[in-house]
């Protein structure tokens, strides 16, 4: 790129147009850049690097802000010429931009530092941007007992701009994370995929083909298979935030049935139920239960084997 376009873009902006403009005029590959940020102990990976030049991410945290003021050293340019494109921080924190009444997620997940921890890799904002507004999910349980398929077909609001939604799955006790894939299936597109295998967390990115602004809303389907084989009796979706409407249906195999099902409502996980009422098995070996005007909490459906 000539040195004159090179300087209109680094003074309108946007950011991701001079970053990338500011690469391709040093010819450097992102993989350089990227061992150039290791040698000064920053550690951003490729990926991120084509995030931020493509305008699909922004750098946000202190370490990323950090590692732009390394690169635009690293590609010759002027102090603070990229940071300044980048404008004030966003808000952050709980309670920012969020409806009233949210919760945290340590209110609705175990090992919520190690869920932390994997967030901050995906420079995502632990309060998230979405919130729901319809979800209907089906658990398939296999003749093993197991969650062998988990489905859900999501509809979701931007309560600020977001371009992907970021699912969170906890396996079964025994479970092997490694086993867990996470499959896009409408209206979206498998990011970055994340386990620990300690906590049984899985977090995934789901890209979606652009930037919603507030308001508006977007529908994605995607599912959850576990060939782990280990045996389940409880499946339950915590709710960060009021929702419109959450429908859970849990099929089982017709070599394995319960005895019993209920389904349950409790205000935050491991807490006491606040409503339990046994649900029926159908002819088509299925339960579910569907809830409208969703307050935030847990809700689940729990059986017994014996």
């Amino acid at each position: 790129m000539p040195r004159d376009d090179l300087a209109t873009v680094l003074r309108t902006g946007p950011f991701h147009l001079a970053l990338r403009a500011a690469i391709e005029a040093r010819g450097l590959a992102l993989q350089r850049i990227q061992f150039r940020l290791a040698e000064q102990g920053l550690h951003v990976g490729v990926a991120t690097l084509s995030y931020w030049q493509q305008g699909r991410r922004r750098p946000e945290r202190q370490d990323s802000l950090r590692a732009v003021t390394a690169i635009e050293e690293i590609l010759g340019l002027a102090p603070a010429s990229l940071t300044v494109l980048l404008g004030p921080p966003r808000p952050r924190g709980r309670g920012v931009g969020l409806p009233p009444g949210a919760r945290r997620y340590s209110e609705l997940i175990d090992s919520v530092g190690v869920l932390d921890r994997m967030l901050a890799e995906l420079d995502s904002p632990a309060d998230g941007r979405l919130h729901t507004v319809n979800l209907f999910e089906e658990l398939e349980v296999g003749p093993e007992r197991n969650g062998r398929r988990r489905r859900c077909l999501h509809v979701v609001q931007a309560h600020q701009e977001v371009d992907r939604y970021v699912t969170i799955f906890q396996g079964d006790d025994g479970c092997e994370p490694d086993l867990i894939e996470v499959r896009p299936l409408e209206n979206c597109r498998l990011g970055r995929t994340l386990r620990d295998k300690g906590s049984r967390l899985i977090v995934a990115e789901l890209l979606f083909d652009r930037t919603l602004r507030v308001g508006e809303t977007h529908i994605l389907e995607y599912e959850y298979r576990d060939e782990s084989q280990v045996p389940c009796n409880d499946y339950h979706r915590g709710v960060r935030f009021q929702t419109g409407q959450l429908t859970m249906q849990i099929r089982f195999d017709p070599a394995t049935l319960p005895v019993r099902c209920y389904r349950y409502t409790q205000r935050y996980l491991s807490g006491p139920d606040a409503e339990r009422t046994e649900l029926t098995l159908t002819g088509h070996r299925t339960v579910h239960t569907v809830r409208t005007d969703v307050p935030p909490g847990i809700v689940g459906i729990r059986w017994d084997w014996s």
